[in-house]
């Protein structure tokens, strides 16, 4: 029985953040992350402009969202050198990350 994909889903707070410098550097930062073989998919976004309701959290500035085929796989992720060198050279940017890391079973 194969496991559902794991979905990787982390909130980056700046530091600075109304700071587009810091935010464009933390986004070059989170490419590089696509260099990681058992990365199936990787988006990188950031805050939409769309409709505030009080269920809506806008307070983050950068987000990623991978999709690994195993959680075996999302460990090796956190191991491995490029993602390292990421968390080396861009951490000083932000203030607070969040990471939510859930099992799919359902996609469309």
């Amino acid at each position: 029985m194969n496991l559902p994909p794991v979905v990787h889903h982390v909130f980056f707070w700046l530091k600075n953040p109304t700071s587009t410098q810091d935010r464009d550097k933390l986004v070059e930062g989170l490419k590089t992350l696509a260099g990681i073989p058992v990365i199936r998919e990787l988006h990188v976004g950031i805050v939409a402009s769309t409709e505030q309701r009080d269920v809506v959290d806008a307070s983050w500035q950068v987000s990623e969202l991978m999709f690994f085929h195993t959680t075996a796989d999302q460990a090796a992720y956190q191991e491995h050198p490029i993602h390292l060198d990421f968390v080396k050279n861009y951490s000083h940017l932000w203030e607070k990350v969040i990471v939510y890391d859930a099992l799919n079973i359902y996609s469309k």
